[in-house]
């Protein structure tokens, strides 16, 4: 068994995943359906799968792995990631491990709010139908609440509403905002749900005609921010610091860097997502849109140095994740991995992939500017086609 030590877990790459399964599943407390469902990698049937979506054929099995021991905000979190891409979780651990000496990562959110959205069009009168919709603003909010009532009694709901005029090449619409407290839910639907809702009484005091009901995944009230120091030494010395802030400079400052630099963000942000059936289109959607807002598109982590040398990491974008409802209710192995992290609510979820991102950022620019990106990567797909040579000689000796 991997041995513990204060930056994580000594060799546990090196554990059999037998071995692994064994430390998850006594850690966390699994019970022995629950392992046994670790052991298979099942979890999905396809009744179930048939309920999550159309035409369903079939169902494809990704890789998880996980990253143990991963601290923020003081507490210890066991990560799991889904991709099939070579030395993204490899580079996060290496990461954790260095921003372990100096604290790991501190993190926060901004709230819990969802923006909705309603398109008024065609409107007789501008400026009359911006005064109707303010009077009653009050009215409006109570319409949208009877959607969710279930939402509004744990405090959450619509809470207020907003109007912004929009000028296209034909004429001046209407952008009618409600925001919503989506509390643990990601509230995708619960946002959609109110747009429908109040758009008949929108209708009746512009006069206008109503036509897009939808929620923005730009969820600027749903902010997820991690920092973390980056021992100087640990990470190479400081030449392969000045490096990496030359690659973070490259990238906030020309775009078709950017668009790889915070590619490689999402890299380990969807991971998470996707394990535990988060809506990374949605975070994707956020993410590089956040890059280009109120400015030209950009790098969504900084990095400086701090008086001692050491780097100084953060990153800040949309988080708009969710612990109840959703499709990781639905599906039995994102339930269990759900348990496996160990948060508590949403915006503690929210903390862990921001800082999950802000590592394997730092992962990837650290192979840029020290060893290459591909060295990695190559040693991890010379691994795959070994397992694939021995796949096809089993198949040809059956």
């Amino acid at each position: 068994m991997a041995e513990k030590n204060s930056s994580g877990i000594s060799g546990f790459h090196k554990l059999s995943v037998t071995e692994r399964v064994d430390y998850i599943s006594e850690k966390h407390g699994m019970t022995s359906e629950e392992t046994a469902m670790l052991r298979t990698g099942g979890g999905l049937s396809m009744s179930q799968a048939d309920k999550m979506t159309e035409n369903v054929f079939t169902t494809i099995n990704l890789p998880v792995g996980v990253v143990p021991k991963f601290s923020v905000n003081g507490k210890e979190h066991d990560v799991p990631m889904a991709l099939e891409e070579p030395s993204v979780i490899a580079a996060v651990c290496k990461i954790r491990n260095i921003a372990n000496i100096h604290g790991g990562f501190k993190a926060s959110t901004t709230g819990s709010i969802m923006e909705g959205h309603v398109q008024i069009t065609d409107i007789p009168d501008l400026n009359k139908a911006i005064s109707s919709i303010l009077d009653h603003k009050d009215e409006l909010l109570s319409i949208a609440n009877s959607k969710d009532p279930k939402l509004v009694s744990v405090g959450g709901g619509a809470k207020n509403i907003g109007i912004d005029v929009i000028k296209t090449p034909t004429q001046e619409m209407l952008a009618v905002r409600f925001l919503v407290d989506c509390k643990d839910a990601m509230g995708a639907n619960a946002v959609n749900g109110m747009a429908e809702t109040i758009a008949p009484k929108l209708k009746e005091l512009t006069g206008g005609k109503c036509g897009v009901r939808i929620l923005s995944n730009l969820a600027t009230g749903r902010l997820a921010r991690a920092s973390a120091t980056f021992d100087k030494d640990a990470l190479g010395g400081k030449e392969v610091v000045k490096g990496i802030i030359n690659a973070y400079e490259f990238a906030d400052s020309y775009i078709q860097r950017g668009a790889t630099h915070n590619k490689g963000i999402m890299n380990g942000i969807d991971a998470v997502a996707i394990a535990l059936m988060q809506d990374w289109r949605a975070l994707e959607a956020g993410a590089h849109s956040y890059a280009a807002f109120g400015r030209r598109y950009g790098s969504l982590t900084k990095y400086s140095i701090d008086m001692d040398g050491n780097l100084v990491g953060s990153i800040e974008m949309p988080m708009a994740v969710g612990t109840v409802g959703g499709s990781m209710n639905a599906h039995p192995m994102s339930k269990l991995l759900y348990k496996m992290i160990d948060v508590n609510g949403a915006s503690e979820l929210a903390e862990v992939i921001a800082a999950v991102g802000l590592a394997q950022n730092l992962g990837a620019l650290r192979a840029l500017v020290d060893e290459g990106i591909s060295k990695g990567h190559m040693i991890l797909h010379e691994r795959k086609a070994e397992i694939n040579n021995v796949l096809r000689k089993n198949e040809n000796t059956a």
